[in-house]
C-alpha cells in the first residue's frame, strides 16, 4: 500500500496553474469560432439547426470518420486547455454509431488519444492510446448501436483521473479535439472544477453547472427526466471502468444538503482492479552471455571502469569493479556492430536483418537519441569519429553490393535529426572501416582483396586503393591507427600527423598458392599521404626476433588495437599477445580456449580487453600480468535450465554441447560438463549438490558437484530425454523422453535406481511434479490426453481429453505444457496448441477456467509462483507475468528483450526472481511483494461486529481451564488477527503456584521492558503537563517521565494489561487485567509517586475493556466487556457506589468533561446516556438507551468522546461518526469518517480525532452552531500508521499527542509540523529468538513477522531493523569478537535461507540458502571462520560467510528439528581428536550430537552422542529437547526435555555419563546458562521464569510475563538476562543469589 499512496501524491501534486482567461471554464466551440470554420476543421455530412434554445452542430454519415469537425484546424497547432474536466453535450443519434478523439498531453510531453464511441466491444489501451466503449442508457450492459430513443448527455471525463489511472500518467493539456458522427453537439467545455447539474451545497472544488453549460429544463420537470448525466471514471458503487455509461446510483447527500464524492476512495479500487501491479512488475537484472551476430565487438569506456558488449539483440554495459550490468534495450534482431566515440558520451549499434537499423545513444543515460533506418542489410561495421560528428557504417544493399554511408551526428546530442553526409556503393568487401582520428572526413577500410582510403567532400564518398602489390590476394581483418604524438607545437602536430601517419593493418591470409596448407599473419605498415605500403612484417608462433617475409607458418589475426607503448593482437590459435611498437618479440601473452576475435586495449593502456568466438570475454592486466575472465556464455541455443534455490546457482543444457552451473549472483561459470551426446534438460535435487542432466540418445546421468563425479548413468529411454524433474522432497525423479516413455527413480539412493518405466504413445516435452510431492502430470497417452499419476508409483490418476473441452473450435486442441500451482494443488495449469491456458481440476478434471490468445505464437513455457498469485508464460521472444486469478482489467505485461524464441522461464525458488532463456540467460527481478492492505480484509469485504475476537491468544480454552488441565498451547496462526474489532482479548494460561522471592533477596530484577502491547484497548495514557506517560506491555505497567527520562515498572498483574486510566492531576493510575482459572478481573490502583498499589478492585467476572475517572477526580468508572456490566467507584475509597448491567456488550466509557454527574457509553446495542443520581450517601446510575441512527444501517457504536456538554461524538464499527445532542438525546447528524470500524475518539474544543483499523489518523474541525442543530465537519489533516489505532491522548489543542497501535508501536503525533516519531515500538508478532551483541552494547531480536531488529542496551532504543517480507525469521545470532569492530548479524528464515547484515552498513551482506525448508537454529563457530544452521528436518549445513558455499552438511539429526546449537572454544586431544573448539546440536528427538572441530583445517569429528531416554507423548507437541555446554567447565553439557521426569541433567564427557540431575516442577520451554555464579534460566509454559543455582538447587520463580515463555538468554557476562513471551520482552539485571 504505500507505493500506491506516494503514487496517488505524485499524481495529486501535479498542479495546473491556469490563465485567467480560462477560469473557471472554456466553451472550446465559442472561443474557436467554430461556425467560422477558420481555426477549426469539417469534413463531410455537418449541418446546424436551432433546438434547445441554442444552435446545435448535427454529423451525420453512414461511417463515422466520414463526417468531423476537428479543432483546432492544423495538427501543428495546440488548444492548450489546461481544465481537468472535460464536458460534451450531446445527443447520440438514434440507430447510428458515433465516434469521439481527444488528444491531450501529459505532463512528459507524450500525446495520449482518448477514444470513445458505440461501436467499440472491448476496452483496450496502449501507452500512447485509450479506446473506451461508450454504452447507452437503452443498451443493457452490451455494446450496440445507439438506441431508437436517447436522451440530451451530458458527458463529463476526468482527464487528469483518467490518465494516472489507466496510464500512471500525469496531464498537462488539452490539444485537439475530433467529433465524429453519428450525433447532434451543443458544445465542449474545459473546466477547472467538477460540475453537478442538479442544485445543492457542494464540496470544495465543485459547483453547479454554469447556465451557458446547462440543458434548459422546463417549469414542472426536473432534470433528471429529460436528460442524462455521464461522469467518467464513475463516482458509483458499482464501477464500470472497462466502460463510459450512466451511473444509475444517486449522489450521496447529507442531512445537511452536501453530496459526497468519493473519488479518493474510488481510485484506489481502480488501481487496485484494473492493472497488475507493480507496474513493471520485472526488472532485468543480469545477462549470461556474449555475441550472437558477432563477437568482433567489445568496447572500453573512456574511464577503463565499465566494457560495453552485444549480447544478442542487447548491449550490456559491465561495470567491472561491482558486477553490475546495465542494459540498452530497443533492437529487435541480433546487434551486429559497436562503435563509441572519443569520450565515449555516444553509443552506436546496428542490428543485422533484412530491416537494418542503427541506433545512437546517450551512454550515461542509456537514452536512444536517434534511431535511423537505411536500405541495407547485415550491417557490419560501425565506427564514430573521434568528436563524434561523424558515423560511417558498411553493410549490404538489396542486390548484395557494399554499401557505405556516412551520417551526420554533430548535433544528435541537442535532440537534431541525423542526416546522411555520403553514401557510395562499391563490389569490394570490406570486413572492418574506421574514421581517421585526425580528420573527420577521411576513413580507412580493409577487406578481402584491399585497403581503401575514403575521403567526404563535397557531398561525396569517393575511395582510393592502396598499392598491395604481391599482397592483393589477401583477407584484411582489422585497421589500427598509431597515435605517435610528440612534444612538437600543435601545428606541427598536424603536419605530422597528417603526412608522416602509419597505418597497421593485421591480415588473414590463406597462401595456399605459395605454401601449402598455411596460414600467415602479416602486419602492413603503410604511409597514410602516399598511399603506399612501407613496411611488412610478419609475425611467428615461436619468433623472437622479427621475421621479413620469411616462408613457415604465421599467426593468422582477427584483431589488433595499438597504443603509445605495445601493440595487442588476438588471433585464431586462441591468443592474446602483446607486442612492442617494432613487432620484435612477444612480451606478454594469453592463450584462451577459442579464437580471439577483437582485443581493446584501455585509455590507461594498463587493461587490454579479449574477446573469443567461444563467448568468453576477459582483461589482462598489463602491470599485474593478472587475467579475469568476466563473462562467458554458450555458443548456441540454450535449451533448458535448473536452478539450485539454496546454493543460488544455475545449471543449463545447451545446443553447443555443453552443460554449464553459475553463480547467480557473480555470474561466474563454476562448472562446465563437455559430452559427446548433446544434453536436451536439466534437473537439479531440491536440497543436495546433485543434478541430472538428459542428452539427447536418451541416456539419463547424475552427477554429484561437490565431488565432480557421476553417480549414475541409464539407458531406459529410446528417444530424446524431453523432460526431467525431481519431486521437491527430493525422494523421486522422473523423466520422459520423445518417444513417450516416462520413468520412476528412488532419488534417495546414490544409484538412483529405477522403480517403473511407463510406455506410451509419442507426447511433446512435459512433465510437472506437484508441490506436495503427491502427484506427477504429463501429456500422454497420445498428444490430446493430460494424465495425472502417483508419485510414487505412476498409477494413474485422471484422464483429460483437452480436445473435447472447446467444442467451437473446428481443430483438436492439443496439450503442449503442463504446470502444477504450488499453493494449490487443485489446479492444473494446461498450455494448448490453440493458445490458451487451461484451469484444470486435479481431482475432477473439471475446465475451471481458460485464458485465450496468450502469445501471438504457442506458449513455450509456463510456471506459477509458490503463493499462486502470479503466472508466468513464454511465447516466441517475449514474457509474460499474469495474475493467477485473472480478476484485472489487464491481467498481464510483456517483456521483451530475446532475440529468439524462449525456450522455458521460471521463478526462482526464492520467489524474487525469474530466469528465462532462449538466445541466452536472463536474470530479472520480481518486484511484486507482498504488502499489508489499507485494512484487514475482513473489514474491507464485509462489515465483522465488533464483538468479534481480534485473534485468539494463548492459551485461551473454550472453557474454563480446569485445576488439572494442562496449559493449551499457543496457536501462532490465530495470533495475528489482530485488527477485526475493538475487544480486548485476555490471556488465560494456566499460572501455576511459584516461589517469589521476599522482597530485598531477589536474585534479579526487572531493569527495562521492550515493546509496548499492541493487543490493548486504550493501554496508554500521557499527561502533557506533568510529562508523565504510561504505558502497558503485558502484565507490566510502564511510567516514564519524559521530563527527567526515568522508567519505573509497576508489577502486580498476574494477567495481561488491557487498559489504563489516569486521574487528571496525574497522581493516580489505574489498570485493569483479565481473569484466569475462575477468577475475576484485577483492577489496580497505582500511586505513581512511589509506584506502590494502593488498592486493588476483583469484582467484573468478565474481561474489564474500559477505564475512566470523572473530570473532578471524585469517580471512577470501569465497564465489562462479556459480562456487560458497568461499575461505578468512589477515587478516594474506591468502594463501589453502584453498578448497571447493560443489554449488550460495552465497548467505550466517557464521563461529561464538565459535569461529573453525566456519561455516556457505547456498545452493540446503542449508546447509553447515564446521569448519576445522589441522595444522602446513595448514588445511583440512571440509563437511557437510544439505538444508533437507521441511517447508518445495522451497526456497533465502538467509541465516544463529548463535544463540550451538549454534544456527544460516537462511532462505529463501519467507519461512520454520530453526532447527538445530550438533552434530547438525538441524533443530528452522521458522515463517513473512515472505511473501515472507528475504535479512538478524541475531542478537544473545536477539533476531532479519529482512528480506525484501515490505520488512518484523522483529524477533524468540528463547528457546532448552537440551536440550528447541525455541524460542519472538515477534514484537516490524516496520518496512515502501521496498525490499528487502538489508543490516543493529546493535549488541550490536539496539537501534538501519543498514539498506539496493533503493531506494538507508539508513535509522537505533531500536527502543527506534520511530524510522526516513534516513541516505543515493539514486535507485532512473536518473537523466536533474543541474543546479546559480545560487548553488551546491543542485542538483537528475530520474529515471525520476518523482522531482524537492533538495539541499543543502555537506551533499549531500536537502532536499525532488517525487514523481510513474507518469510519469518527463526533464529539469530551475533558475530564473534574477532568482527568486532564491524559486527554482523545472522538470521536465519522460514525458506530455508540465511541473511548476514553488517551493522556499519545497515545493509545485507549476503544470503545464503543452505536448506529448503525453514531454519531453526543458527551460530558462528566460536572463531566466526564459518556458520552452523540447522533445519527443520534436522539437516546441519556448514557454511562459509566470506562466500556463501555449504561446504558440509551433517545429517546424523536427519528427520528431527534441530532446536539447539552452540558453539564453545575447547581443545579435547584425550581421544586423538584434532580440533580447536566444540559445538553440539540438539534435536527434537532427545539426542545430543557433540563434536570437535578445526574449521580453518576443514575438520569436524563427532565426539559424543547422547540419548534421553521418554515415554510416549500423547500431547500435540512435545517439550523442546535443550542443551547447552557449561560455560565454567565445558566439558559438562546440561540436558532438559521430555522425559520420565521433568529435570536437569549434567553430562561429563569425560566421564561419559550424568553426574547431576535438578528435579524442576514443570517442563522446559527455554534455558539459557550465566557465565557467573553457576546461575541457570529456565522458562515454563506456565509463564514462570526459574532462576536456578546449579551447585546448591536453589531457585526463584518471576512471575512477570503474561505468556508462556519461549526464549531466555544470559548476556556473555552473565550480568544480564532477557527473557520473551509472545512479543514481550523484559530485561533483567542479575544479582545472583
Amino acid at each position: 500500500m504505500p507505493s500506491r499512496l506516494t503514487y496517488f501524491k505524485t499524481v495529486t501534486e501535479c498542479r495546473f496553474d491556469f490563465a485567467d482567461w480560462q477560469h473557471p471554464y472554456v466553451n472550446i466551440f465559442k472561443h474557436l469560432k467554430v461556425d467560422e470554420w477558420k481555426k477549426s476543421a469539417k469534413e463531410g455530412d455537418v449541418a446546424t439547426y436551432m433546438t434547445l434554445k441554442c444552435s446545435v452542430f448535427q454529423l451525420r454519415a453512414p461511417v463515422p470518420a466520414n463526417s468531423y469537425i476537428l479543432v483546432p484546424k492544423n495538427s501543428n497547432q495546440s488548444l492548450g486547455l489546461t481544465g481537468r474536466y472535460f464536458y460534451l453535450l450531446f445527443r447520440p443519434t438514434p440507430g447510428k454509431y458515433f465516434l469521439v478523439h481527444l488528444d491531450v498531453t501529459v505532463k512528459e510531453g507524450q500525446v495520449v488519444r482518448i477514444s470513445f464511441s458505440n461501436m467499440f466491444k472491448d476496452f483496450k489501451w496502449t501507452p500512447t492510446w485509450l479506446q473506451l466503449p461508450f454504452l447507452c442508457e437503452a443498451a443493457k450492459d452490451s455494446v450496440y448501436e445507439a438506441p431508437a430513443t436517447v436522451r440530451w448527455t451530458c458527458l463529463m471525463l476526468d482527464l487528469q483521473d483518467t490518465l494516472s489511472v489507466y496510464l500512471k500518467q500525469c496531464y498537462c493539456h488539452m490539444k485537439s479535439i475530433k467529433l465524429c458522427a453519428n450525433m447532434t453537439n451543443v458544445g465542449t467545455f474545459c473546466h477547472s472544477s467538477l460540475c453537478f447539474p442538479v442544485a445543492g451545497k457542494f464540496q470544495l472544488g465543485t459547483g453547479p453547472m454554469p447556465r451557458e453549460m446547462a440543458f434548459p429544463v422546463p417549469k414542472g420537470s426536473s432534470w433528471n427526466e429529460l436528460y442524462d448525466y455521464i461522469r467518467f471514471p464513475s463516482d458509483g458503487t458499482k464501477l464500470p471502468f472497462d466502460s463510459i455509461q450512466k451511473d444509475n446510483s444517486k449522489p450521496k447527500v447529507d442531512n445537511a444538503g452536501k453530496f459526497y464524492c468519493p473519488y479518493m476512495l474510488l481510485f484506489w479500487d481502480l488501481t487496485n482492479s484494473l492493472f497488475l501491479l507493480p507496474d513493471p512488475i520485472l526488472r532485468l537484472s543480469h545477462i549470461i552471455g556474449f555475441g550472437g551476430a558477432t563477437t568482433k565487438f567489445a568496447l572500453w569506456t573512456k574511464s577503463g571502469d565499465a566494457v560495453v558488449y552485444p549480447c544478442h539483440a542487447i548491449i550490456v554495459s559491465l561495470e567491472i569493479s561491482s558486477n553490475k550490468q546495465r542494459f540498452f534495450v530497443g533492437h529487435t534482431d541480433k546487434v551486429s556492430a559497436l562503435a563509441f566515440n572519443g569520450n565515449t558520451t555516444l553509443l552506436a549499434s546496428a542490428q543485422t536483418g533484412s530491416h537494418s537499423v542503427v541506433r545512437i545513444w546517450n551512454y550515461h543515460s542509456g537514452n536512444c537519441l536517434a534511431m535511423v533506418r537505411i536500405r541495407a542489410h547485415s550491417l557490419s561495421s560501425l565506427s564514430f569519429s573521434y568528436s563524434g560528428g561523424i558515423l560511417c557504417g558498411v553493410g549490404k544493399d538489396s542486390n548484395n553490393k557494399t554499401l557505405v554511408v556516412v551520417w551526420n551526428t554533430l548535433n544528435v546530442s541537442k535532440g537534431e535529426d541525423v542526416t546522411i553526409l555520403a553514401k557510395a556503393h562499391t563490389d569490394v568487401d570490406i570486413f572492418t572501416m574506421k574514421v581517421a582520428f585526425f580528420d573527420d572526413t577521411r576513413m580507412v577500410s580493409c577487406g578481402r582483396d584491399n585497403v581503401r582510403l575514403w575521403r567526404v567532400r563535397k557531398g561525396t564518398l569517393r575511395s582510393c586503393p592502396v598499392n598491395l602489390g604481391g599482397y592483393h590476394s589477401m583477407d584484411f581483418t582489422d585497421v589500427a591507427f598509431e597515435e605517435d604524438f610528440s612534444k612538437k607545437p600543435v601545428t606541427t602536430i598536424l603536419i605530422y600527423v597528417f603526412f608522416k601517419f602509419f597505418l597497421l593493418f593485421s591480415v588473414l591470409t590463406d597462401v595456399s598458392h605459395r605454401f601449402a596448407s598455411s596460414r600467415s599473419g602479416y602486419i602492413f605498415e603503410i604511409d597514410y599521404s602516399r598511399v603506399v605500403i612501407r613496411n611488412i612484417r610478419r609475425l611467428l608462433p615461436s619468433q623472437q626476433q622479427m621475421s621479413y617475409c620469411v616462408p613457415g607458418p604465421g599467426i593468422a589475426i582477427n584483431s589488433i588495437s595499438v597504443c603509445p607503448s605495445f601493440c595487442c593482437t588476438g588471433s585464431e590459435d586462441g591468443f592474446l599477445r602483446l607486442w612492442p611498437l617494432d613487432f620484435s618479440t612477444v612480451f606478454l601473452e594469453a592463450e584462451h580456449e577459442g579464437p580471439v576475435n577483437v582485443v581493446s586495449v584501455s585509455s590507461d593502456s594498463l587493461l587490454v580487453l579479449a574477446g573469443t568466438s567461444t563467448g568468453s570475454l576477459g582483461f589482462l592486466n598489463v602491470s599485474s600480468r593478472g587475467y579475469n575472465t568476466i563473462m562467458r556464455s554458450h555458443t548456441d541455443t540454450v535449451l533448458g535450465f535448473s536452478v539450485d534455490g539454496i546454493r543460488r546457482h544455475l545449471t543449463t543444457a545447451s545446443s553447443d554441447g555443453t552443460v554449464r552451473i553459475w553463480n547467480m549472483d557473480s555470474l561466474h561459470q563454476l562448472y562446465d560438463f563437455v559430452s559427446e551426446d548433446s544434453p536436451c534438460c536439466v534437473a537439479f535435487h531440491p536440497s543436495e549438490q546433485i543434478f541430472s542432466c538428459g542428452f539427447n540418445s536418451g541416456i539419463i546421468r547424475i552427477f554429484d558437484i561437490s565431488t565432480a563425479k557421476m553417480l549414475a548413468e541409464h539407458k531406459y529411454h529410446r528417444g530424446e530425454v524431453v523432460g526431467l524433474a525431481f519431486s521437491p522432497d527430493g525422494e523421486f525423479m522422473y523423466s520422459a523422453d520423445s518417444e513417450g516413455s516416462l520413468a520412476l527413480y528412488n532419488a534417495s539412493e546414490e544409484d538412483h535406481n529405477v522403480i517403473r518405466v511407463l510406455c506410451t504413445e509419442r507426447a511433446p516435452d512435459t512433465l510437472t511434479v506437484s508441490s506436495d510431492s503427491h502427484c506427477v502430470a504429463f501429456v500422454g497417452p497420445s498428444e490430446y490426453i493430460v494424465t495425472i499419476a502417483d508419485s510414487q508409483s505412476l498409477d494413474e490418476l485422471l484422464h483429460v481429453d483437452v480436445s473435447i473441452l472447446d467444442v467451437e473450435n473446428p481443430r483438436l486442441d492439443s496439450a503442449l505444457k503442463v504446470c502444477f500451482s504450488p499453493a494449490s494443488t487443485q489446479h492444473l495449469l494446461v498450455a494448448t496448441s490453440s493458445n490458451k491456458i487451461l484451469w484444470l481440476g486435479t481431482k475432477t478434471g473439471r475446465l475451471l477456467r481458460e485464458v485465450s490468445k496468450v502469445h501471438k505464437h504457442q506458449c513455450s513455457s509456463l510456471a506459477v509462483s509458490e503463493d499462486s498469485q502470479f503466472l508466468l508464460t513464454a511465447g516466441h521472444n517475449a514474457v509474460k507475468v499474469w495474475d493467477y486469478n485473472m480478476q484485472l482489467v489487464v491481467n498481464s505485461q510483456m517483456f521483451i528483450g530475446h532475440s529468439q524464441p524462449i525456450r522455458q522461464v521460471s521463478f526462482t525458488p526464492d520467489q524474487l526472481g525469474v530466469v528465462s532463456v532462449g538466445d541466452a540467460i536472463f536474470i530479472w527481478d520480481f518486484l511484486a511483494h507482498p504488502f499489508e492492505s489499507l485494512s484487514d480484509k475482513s473489514g474491507m469485504n464485509g462489515t465483522p461486529l465488533s464483538n468479534e475476537v481480534p485473534r485468539e491468544t494463548a492459551p485461551l480454552p473454550s472453557s474454563p481451564p480446569l485445576p488439572s488441565s494442562p496449559p493449551s498451547r499457543l496457536d501462532d496462526s490465530t495470533r495475528e488477527q489482530v485488527d477485526t474489532g475493538c475487544k480486548f482479548t485476555f490471556l488465560s494460561s494456566v499460572l501455576t503456584a511459584a516461589v517469589a522471592p521476599q522482597p530485598g533477596e531477589e536474585g534479579m530484577k526487572l531493569k527495562a521492558v521492550v515493546g509496548y502491547n499492541g493487543n490493548g484497548r486504550g493501554n496508554m495514557v500521557w499527561s502533557p503537563d506533568q510529562g508523565l506517560f504510561a504505558y502497558s506491555c503485558g502484565s507490566v505497567v510502564v511510567v516514564e517521565y519524559l521530563h527527567k527520562g526515568t522508567q519505573r515498572h509497576l508489577q502486580g498483574h498476574t494477567e495481561e494489561i488491557s487498559c489504563l486510566a489516569i486521574t487528571n492531576d496525574a497522581q493516580t493510575v489505574a489498570s485493569a487485567s483479565g481473569s484466569s482459572s475462575g477468577s475475576r478481573s484485577l483492577i489496580c490502583i497505582w500511586d505513581v509517586q512511589n509506584g506502590m498499589c494502593r488498592n486493588t478492585i476483583s469484582y467484573h467476572k468478565g474481561e474489564v475493556q474500559s477505564l475512566t475517572f470523572s473530570s473532578d477526580d471524585q469517580f471512577f468508572l470501569s465497564a465489562d466487556f462479556s459480562d456487560p456490566l458497568v461499575a461505578l467507584w468512589s477515587s478516594k475509597t474506591f468502594q463501589l457506589l453502584s453498578s448497571v448491567s447493560m443489554s449488550g456488550s460495552i465497548h467505550d466509557i466517557a464521563f461529561s468533561p464538565s459535569a461529573a454527574s453525566q456519561l455516556a457509553c457505547v456498545g452493540s446495542h446503542g449508546v447509553y446516556f447515564c446521569y448519576l443520581h445522589t441522595h444522602d450517601m446513595d448514588v445511583d446510575l440512571m440509563v437511557q438507551r437510544v439505538n444508533a441512527p437507521a441511517e447508518v444501517g445495522d451497526v456497533e457504536l465502538t467509541a465516544l468522546c463529548y463535544h463540550m456538554d451538549s454534544f456527544l461524538f460516537t462511532a462505529t464499527n463501519r467507519g461512520h461518526v454520530c453526532a447527538w445532542d445530550v438533552n434530547t438525546q438525538h441524533c443530528f447528524m452522521t458522515w463517513e469518517a473512515d472505511n473501515g470500524e472507528i475504535g479512538v475518539l478524541l475531542c478537544r474544543g473545536t477539533r476531532l480525532l479519529t482512528g480506525s483499523n484501515t490505520r488512518w489518523l484523522r483529524l477533524w474541525e468540528v463547528e457546532a452552531v448552537w440551536g440550528a442543530n447541525w455541524t460542519t465537519v472538515v477534514l484537516e489533516q490524516e496520518i496512515m500508521l502501521d496498525g490499528t489505532v487502538i489508543s490516543a491522548a493529546f493535549d488541550s489543542t490536539v496539537d501534538m499527542g501519543i498514539v498506539g497501535t496493533t503493531a506494538g508501536t507508539l508513535w509522537y503525533i505533531n500536527w502543527l509540523d506534520k511530524s510522526n516519531i516513534r516513541l516505543v515500538s515493539g514486535h507485532k508478532t512473536k518473537v523466536n529468538d533474543v541474543v546479546f551483541s559480545f560487548d553488551e552494547r546491543n542485542f538483537a531480536t528475530c520474529s515471525e513477522d520476518g523482522s531482524v531488529r537492533v538495539w541499543s542496551v543502555p537506551s533499549i532504543e531500536l537502532v536499525v531493523q532488517f525487514q523481510v517480507l513474507n518469510q519469518a525469521c527463526g533464529c539469530v545470532c551475533w558475530s564473534p569478537p574477532p568482527n568486532e569492530d564491524s559486527p554482523c548479524v545472522a538470521a536465519g528464515y522460514s525458506d530455508g535461507t540465511l541473511r548476514i547484515f553488517r551493522l556499519a552498513s545497515a545493509e545485507m551482506e549476503m544470503k545464503l540458502h543452505p536448506h529448503h525448508i525453514a531454519v531453526t537454529a543458527i551460530q558462528y563457530s566460536a572463531n566466526g571462520h564459518v556458520i552452523l544452521s540447522a533445519g527443520n528436518d534436522g539437516l546441519v549445513a556448514v557454511s562459509s560467510p566470506v562466500n556463501g558455499v555449504t561446504t558440509r552438511v551433517i545429517r546424523d539429526h536427519k528427520g528431527a528439528p534441530v532446536t539447539t546449537l552452540q558453539c564453545v572454544t575447547k581443545q579435547w586431544k584425550k581421544f586423538g581428536l584434532v580440533g580447536n573448539e566444540m559445538w553440539l546440536a540438539t534435536s527434537a528427538d532427545r539426542r545430543v550430537s557433540v563434536w570437535t572441530a578445526d574449521w580453518s583445517k576443514d575438520k569436524c569429528d563427532l565426539l559424543d552422542w547422547l540419548t534421553f531416554p521418554a515415554p510416549s507423548y500423547s500431547g500435540v507437541l512435545p517439550p523442546p529437547s535443550l542443551a547447552a555446554f557449561c560455560p565454567e567447565d565445558p566439558s559438562l553439557v546440561v540436558y532438559t526435555g521430555f522425559g520420565i521426569e521433568k529435570e536437569l541433567s549434567f553430562y561429563s564427557l569425560a566421564k561419559k555419563q550424568i553426574i547431576k540431575k535438578i528435579a524442576l516442577p514443570h517442563w522446559v520451554s527455554c534455558l539459557s546458562l550465566g557465565c557467573t555464579s553457576q546461575l541457570i534460566a529456565v522458562g515454563s509454559e506456565e509463564r514462570a521464569l526459574k532462576l536456578i543455582k546449579s551447585t546448591s538447587g536453589q531457585f526463584q520463580d518471576f512471575v512477570q510475563h503474561s505468556d508462556s515463555l519461549q526464549t531466555c538468554h544470559f548476556s556473555p557476562s552473565g550480568t544480564l538476562l532477557f527473557t520473551a513471551a509472545y512479543n514481550e520482552i523484559l530485561l533483567w539485571e542479575v544479582q545472583g543469589f
